[in-house]
């Protein structure tokens, strides 16, 4: 890092001085402004906000490292623009219609209080224990790879600074950054892409993507191949439909993702935003994922400057080693505003979570005031919590991007189910909702207290068996046996009443809720969406 880079650093830091300022002199104290700025955003501020919050150190760090181990392997997980789409065309209306902050919110107006108290309880933890503390250790990882800055003081650093914007700013100072950030992130990681390319194909990008291929492959692990050494891992059709319900429970129904889209003034901003995503996530494997391989095809060539000892470090030596003065302090200034939206949005969703869905039930009587006031606290906890299990992420050590995704392969099924069958089965009861969230989540940490007892276990017993079964086949498992038990269920509870049900699943919307969905998109948006989804089908047709 150059004096320039650092110059540049300082003047990032200086602007998100201004917009904590700017925020403050235009804020309203009231929930909608804090939680979902006014519910006042346009569909580029919706779409680059969704972006940003997806794009955290997991992929800086984990996605570019998953390159670089497994090759095109975790693509499946990041081809998901599509799925985008499903959100904006098909829930985003009835989150709306229900006029809900968060999404256990809308579980209690599907269902019943406890369906919403289960999820409210399922996402704040798996957050403080996941997404918030990893974001921080890989975040650490990335600064210090490329800064020279020790890890606990990156880490930490990270966690504080951004724990104190989202405290001042509110969801307001998370998209101003959003709508900044977004085009310095994607810029700065395809250029990352075109020097790699060019540096090991000797100046010719094409001459540059076969030799990643000859050293890291580039195949999606659909077909069994021999010779194949991650078939096993990521199987054919059971890693297509694994991915799709964990990316339907991240991109659907997820609180930090579906908070951006309810931040838009209106639906057709709703809609075209997350169109915008879409198109914009169709970038992740070119921005990080390809940059890792490269990293690893340099490392084999014996390119100087690529001994990297961990593939969480491949990242990092691109950026280090591939970018001039000056371009790497405005790229690096990218990545760290990445971090923190990313960061920010689990912060802020954590803090709804807690005010509208627990404190705001133990007190109605609440003022405005009383509520953001109760919600800047609760960010606070969630910043402390997440720095007290940094340690024990970094005592997993390598193991940690691995358990992450199986952990979200447990926790997805449920909630998934739930969602899909509450908005298209009118028939699912509330009990069904309830039970069917809890016994889900219930088998899914089950077998997660197994997989850390793994070595208890004989391969022949009961035990050993259930974990042989592999984590994405689980997965579908899980899913399908949580709606088949809520389909039971509801055969023997009390149905919920037409009232209760009114506009919050797809065959009881009012006419004028249809109406005004229908009101809300144009052949343009459709002709867009298409594109989306044939640039996902021609991808996954070139890497089969």
């Amino acid at each position: 890092m150059a004096v320039l880079d650092w110059s540049i650093i300082v003047l990032f830091l200086l602007g998100l001085l201004g917009i904590v300022w700017w925020v403050l002199q235009h804020k309203k104290d009231d929930t909608s402004d804090y939680f979902l700025s006014g519910r006042s955003e346009t569909w580029l501020a919706v779409g680059a906000a969704i972006f940003a919050a997806n794009i955290g150190s997991e992929h800086l760090v984990g996605l570019a490292g998953a390159g670089a181990e497994s090759g095109m392997a975790m693509a499946h997980w990041e081809m998901q623009g599509w799925m985008i789409l499903v959100l904006g065309w098909v829930f985003v209306p009835f989150y709306a219609h229900s006029k809900v902050f968060t999404m256990p919110e809308f579980l209690k107006k599907r269902y019943n209080k406890n369906a919403s108290s289960t999820l409210s309880v399922i996402t704040l933890i798996s957050y403080v224990l996941t997404k918030v503390s990893v974001t921080a250790f890989t975040g650490g990882i990335f600064l210090e790879s490329v800064m020279g800055i020790n890890f606990w003081v990156g880490a930490i650093g990270l966690v504080l600074l951004t724990g104190i914007f989202t405290v001042l700013g509110g969801m307001k100072g998370i998209m101003k950054v959003s709508v900044i950030q977004t085009p310095i992130l994607i810029v700065g990681a395809i250029t990352i892409l075109i020097l790699g390319l060019l540096k090991i194909g000797g100046g010719g990008i094409i001459d540059g993507w076969h030799e990643v291929v000859k050293y890291a492959g580039n195949n999606m692990h659909l077909i069994h191949s021999k010779g194949d050494p991650w078939y096993d891992k990521f199987p054919g059709i059971g890693v297509f439909f694994g991915a799709a319900i964990i990316g339907f429970w991240y991109w659907c129904t997820d609180q930090h993702i579906v908070q951006r889209a309810l931040a838009a003034k209106d639906l057709n901003n709703a809609r075209k935003g997350t169109i915008l995503a879409g198109f914009l996530k169709i970038l992740p494997v070119f921005m990080f994922l390809i940059p890792g391989m490269i990293a690893a095809a340099l490392k084999a060539k014996g390119v100087a400057g690529f001994d990297f000892d961990s593939n969480d470090k491949a990242y990092g030596s691109m950026v280090t080693n591939l970018l001039p003065a000056g371009v790497k302090g405005i790229v690096v200034v990218g990545f760290i505003a990445a971090l923190m939206t990313s960061l920010a949005a689990h912060f802020n969703s954590s803090a709804t979570l807690f005010t509208i869905d627990f404190y705001k039930n133990y007190k109605p009587e609440a003022s405005e005031h009383k509520l953001v006031w109760v919600g800047r606290m609760a960010t606070i906890s969630v910043v402390v919590l997440g720095l007290v299990w940094i340690p024990i992420m970094r005592g997993l050590g390598s193991v940690l991007y691995e358990y992450l995704q199986n952990v979200q392969s447990l926790i997805a099924p449920a909630i998934a189910a739930v969602f899909l069958l509450g908005v298209f089965n009118r028939k699912i009861t509330p009990k069904a909702g309830e039970w069917g969230l809890l016994l889900g989540f219930f088998i899914g940490m089950f077998r997660l207290t197994l997989m850390i007892f793994k070595s208890s276990f004989s391969p022949d017993s009961l035990f050993g068996m259930l974990l042989n079964i592999n984590w994405l086949h689980f997965c579908l498992f899980l899913f399908f046996f949580t709606m088949a038990m809520m389909v039971v269920i509801s055969m023997f509870t009390p149905k919920a009443d037409e009232q209760q049900l009114q506009g919050l699943t797809y065959f009881s919307q009012s006419p004028e809720q249809i109406a005004e969905t229908r009101n809300s998109w144009s052949a343009w948006d459709v002709a867009t969406s298409i594109v989306v989804v044939a640039v996902c089908v021609a991808f996954y047709a070139y890497f089969w």
